[in-house]
């Protein structure tokens, strides 16, 4: 390649200095022969000056979050600070594998968005994930939810992110799956390139900016402001009942049995073999939420 374009990595962080440094690490240390900035962006805690630095071809920036609270606004603060002319998002627990960069700026040629897979551990377990395809659209994404494309596989130009399909939403209540709803628009614009291959580790743990069973009031608010600007959910049976299922399970755990039992009624109108519905109906019975919850996490799933 005669040309290897600038790249900003944005890092929205919030009190884990630590996992943020070996995340910058894994960034800093790319085989990518380009020029790579991180920006990380200090949401709601007190800005590491001490993670900053300035080296030939790698640089770290560091800043507050200057817009709305959360990751939306924390992300969006990082990519308007910096102009390279690919952004690249990162989450500040995770890892990415040296060739990580390079591969995707490869396969991304004149795209305008790339995604790869990803390889979910922890001290005891690792689980690859991946999408097959070469490329994902909106169609794909509206039929079933793809988790392994993580926001922090998401590699994008900056013209078409800035000024084509827009910045992060800072609309979505609390800002809960604002990573699915910028692939939406991402894949409306155009079909994401995607590589199978690992390119990123994530880190399974507890300190997700999201709980579902925490924060199942925002999850829920945030599911149904989904459905309701994404009319073409309507034509997709299978995806329009995964995001019921959650809505169904969040209300449940909320103690909203009613509301729980209207979405599993919608689900069956749909998609009547949906399992986030029977796990609602649990939760709803008595069921624990957290106990659902945990035994998924520990085989890299989640409802």
């Amino acid at each position: 390649m005669d040309h290897w374009p600038t790249v900003t990595a944005v890092i929205p962080t919030r009190n884990r200095t630590g996992l943020l440094k070996e995340t910058i690490d894994s960034i800093l240390g790319q085989d990518y022969p380009g020029e790579v900035t991180c920006v990380a962006v200090f949401d709601q805690s007190p800005v590491e000056e001490s993670v900053a630095r300035d080296t030939p071809g790698r640089r770290v920036l560091v800043t507050e979050n200057t817009r709305n609270p959360g990751i939306a606004g924390a992300r969006n603060t990082g990519v308007l600070l910096d102009d390279g002319e690919l952004v690249a998002f990162c989450d500040d627990t995770d890892l990415w594998l040296p060739h990580k960069l390079r591969s995707q700026v490869t396969a991304l040629g004149s795209g305008h968005f790339v995604t790869c897979g990803v390889e979910l551990f922890n001290d005891k377990v690792t689980y690859a994930r991946s999408v097959a395809a070469p490329s994902v659209t909106m169609k794909d994404l509206l039929h079933k939810q793809l988790p392994s494309m993580h926001p922090s596989t998401y590699l994008m130009r900056r013209e078409a992110l800035v000024n084509g399909f827009g910045l992060v939403s800072e609309e979505l209540p609390g800002g809960y799956c604002e990573d699915y709803e910028l692939l939406l628009r991402g894949a409306r614009f155009g079909p994401i390139t995607n590589l199978p291959e690992t390119g990123v580790r994530l880190r399974m743990h507890n300190g997700s900016y999201f709980s579902i069973v925490e924060s199942c009031g925002t999850i829920s608010s945030a599911l149904r402001w989904m459905l309701e600007h994404y009319p073409e959910f309507e034509k997709a049976p299978s995806g329009y009942a995964q995001v019921a299922g959650k809505i169904a399970f969040a209300e449940a755990t909320l103690g909203h049995t009613s509301q729980a039992l209207h979405w599993v009624g919608q689900i069956m109108r749909r998609r009547p073999w949906e399992p986030r519905a029977y796990l609602a109906l649990a939760v709803a019975a008595g069921v624990p939420a957290d106990a659902i919850v945990s035994r998924l996490q520990r085989i890299g799933r989640g409802i």
